[in-house]
């Protein structure tokens, strides 16, 4: 099989170093705006590249990989997905509700080839969580946290087109909840803060949030989320049921440390940030997204998936803004 890759910036780098590696992989194509950093990953990693993205998509390729700056998200996958190609896509769809519509709408008919990166659901520790509200271990859900903290912010250039903390960040949190524990977010109550960098402030976003969520079935969730948390990159759930508890996350490399004396977990070193803790998801999505391409698997994570988070999202936003709790269902189109 022959992948095509588009964006080789961080996470684009270490998915063409993946997709290299794949079992059902041939050859490896990259391409990016600027085609000088493509030629330059191509050499580091033995793999092709292409001038432009029409050089790529002509160049026989069997499956498309997308890891390109969100707002380039809904030409790239409608492009994909037009010239009959199976495609993955980091998350988010696109920038906003109505651009996530434009998408499914435009490829109707063609959905069922495209996966969005929502790379958790490949975590042994999430899927062990799911597994244990499947098989009933836990008895009935009273209570889910689920968290992502980074370990330092990201750049100041990269927030004003971010799309905010809970679009941009907790929105792997929302996509987590409703895949592991298998219900909608009926309602969220959020709000945030900023007690770091102007920039956050500047861009109208905050550095540091809290939601309250009502699942459908009554169950209550706690999603906590910030930009600056220097003891390392944290990205937890914890599910607290009638009959047992369990949560993903929890390993000697969580960022945290106990206050209990004679405690030595976890003994460390913490994890930096979200390569370092999900490398092996990352790779594990890609894997599944060939078997995707080659007919062997259905998606795993679809559009409509995407936009169900979003939805959870946008509500949050609306939210924070009016200071209320918002049903989901008004934002929903």
């Amino acid at each position: 099989m022959r992948f095509g890759l588009i964006g080789v910036g961080r996470i684009g780098a270490f998915h063409a170093s993946t997709l290299r590696d794949l079992p059902r992989a041939d050859s490896v194509i990259v391409a990016d705006a600027d085609a000088g950093r493509a030629r330059a990953v191509a050499a580091r990693l033995g793999i092709q590249a292409a001038d432009s993205v029409p050089d790529l998509l002509a160049a026989g390729i069997d499956a498309l990989v997308i890891a390109t700056p969100t707002v380039t998200h809904p030409e790239l996958i409608i492009a994909g997905t037009h010239a009959g190609l199976p495609v993955f896509c980091e998350k988010p769809v696109a920038a906003d509700v109505a651009g996530t519509l434009t998408v499914i709408k435009a490829v109707a008919g063609g959905g069922d080839r495209i996966q969005i990166g929502f790379q958790r659901r490949f975590d042994p520790g999430y899927q062990r969580a799911r597994a244990a509200v499947r098989e009933g271990a836990l008895g009935w859900l009273h209570t889910v946290r689920s968290m992502t903290c980074d370990a330092a912010p990201p750049p100041a250039a990269y927030i004003p087109a971010s799309g905010g903390i809970f679009r941009d960040c907790a929105v792997h949190d929302f996509d987590s909840v409703r895949w592991v524990t298998g219900r909608e977010v009926s309602q969220v109550y959020a709000t945030g803060a900023n007690r770091g960098e102007q920039f956050f402030l500047d861009a109208c976003d905050v550095d540091t949030a809290a939601v309250t969520l009502t699942l459908d079935d009554g169950t209550l969730g706690l999603v906590t989320c910030g930009r600056y948390n220097g003891q390392g990159y944290d990205a937890r759930l914890e599910l607290l049921g009638s009959a047992g508890s369990t949560c993903a996350g929890l390993d000697d490399h969580l960022p945290l440390r106990s206050a209990q004396p004679g405690q030595a977990f976890p003994a460390g070193p913490a994890h930096r940030d979200f390569m370092g803790r999900f490398g092996a998801a990352y790779a594990a999505e890609l894997a599944a997204f060939a078997d995707v391409a080659a007919g062997a698997a259905d998606s795993p994570c679809t559009l409509e998936d995407a936009l169900a988070a979003f939805y959870v999202a946008e509500a949050c936003e609306l939210s924070r803004q009016r200071r209320q709790p918002v049903d989901v269902a008004e934002v929903r189109q």
